[in-house]
């Protein structure tokens, strides 16, 4: 949204405005062509060496074993066999917690655990970027946060549960709730790569090696899977009432806006043709 708002102000408002998309994960020729081939600039950057290990913690099936027990174990494991700081991956804030219960349980030495998720209190992220003291590890509980968006310096390990949580519109309810899913391939080697930003790593992945090639390649768009009536009220506060007039990397799909649209016509938020009321100010 925020991208095609941006074009819109370029070609409408500001033509003098220059443009510049960064990512290390997007489809960059998707995005030049959208742009009217703008130019891309490519830099490699510098990353290490990462050796991956598909750790499977023994266990039946009729008494499966919880994530937070396999991170654990995986948690141990690592600090036996490698050095540097470790980042573990998991779904949520509730697997976070209890996973943290375990670990500061079981009086590892030397260790300081520390959870990292969006709602977690400023000056609590900020502890996650500084150096561990003298003869000290640190253990970074994340959400998938840590995947793109931050680089923390020490990481030498990550630990990835292969589980995310995904935001799921259901029409039946009108309503958004969070689903575990798989990781898609893409994500996994995102989350592999925290392991080599700094020095040569290792991850623990907690699933089978024959079970990777079949994750789906890409996480799907967020843009497919919400509501989206936040986004009709923006368009329109915008002024715009068909999102076909805008450029898009992910069109919205058309179903999926009307299905946005009624809610706000009957709370009185657009009128009836689609239009900002007011109240939907």
């Amino acid at each position: 949204l925020g991208f095609a708002l941006l074009l819109d102000a370029c070609g409408a408002f500001c033509e003098a405005m220059r443009l510049l998309v960064m990512s290390a994960t997007m489809d960059s020729m998707a995005v030049s062509d959208l742009m009217g081939s703008a130019p891309v600039i490519q830099s490699q950057g510098k990353s290490y060496d990462v050796r991956t290990v598909y750790h499977r913690m023994p266990g039946r099936k009729s008494q499966p074993v919880s994530i937070e027990t396999r991170c654990a174990a995986a948690v141990r494991t690592a600090l036996k066999e490698t050095r540097g700081d470790i980042l573990v991956f998991l779904r949520g804030v509730g697997e976070i917690r209890r996973l943290q219960a375990l670990i500061e349980d079981s009086n590892l030495p030397d260790l300081d655990v520390m959870p990292l998720f969006g709602n977690l209190a400023r000056e609590d992220q900020a502890k996650v970027f500084l150096p561990a003291g003298p003869g000290r590890r640190k253990l970074i509980l994340s959400t998938s946060i840590a995947e793109t968006s931050v680089t923390i310096d020490g990481i030498g390990v990550v630990i990835d549960s292969g589980l995310m949580r995904q935001p799921r519109f259901s029409t039946r309810t009108g309503m958004t709730r969070l689903e575990t899913v798989r990781v898609s391939r893409a994500a996994a080697d995102q989350r592999r790569g925290r392991a080599g930003r700094t020095g040569p790593g290792v991850c623990y992945r907690l699933w089978p090696e024959h079970e990777h090639a079949a994750l789906v390649p890409f996480t799907p768009p967020e843009m497919k899977n919400v509501d989206l009536s936040g986004l009709v009220l923006e368009l329109a506060a915008w002024g715009v009432s068909d999102p076909g007039d805008l450029s898009w990397m992910d069109p919205p799909d058309p179903g999926q806006i009307d299905t946005a649209r009624d809610p706000l016509m009957t709370l009185g938020g657009l009128d009836r043709r689609g239009r900002i009321t007011a109240h939907g100010k």
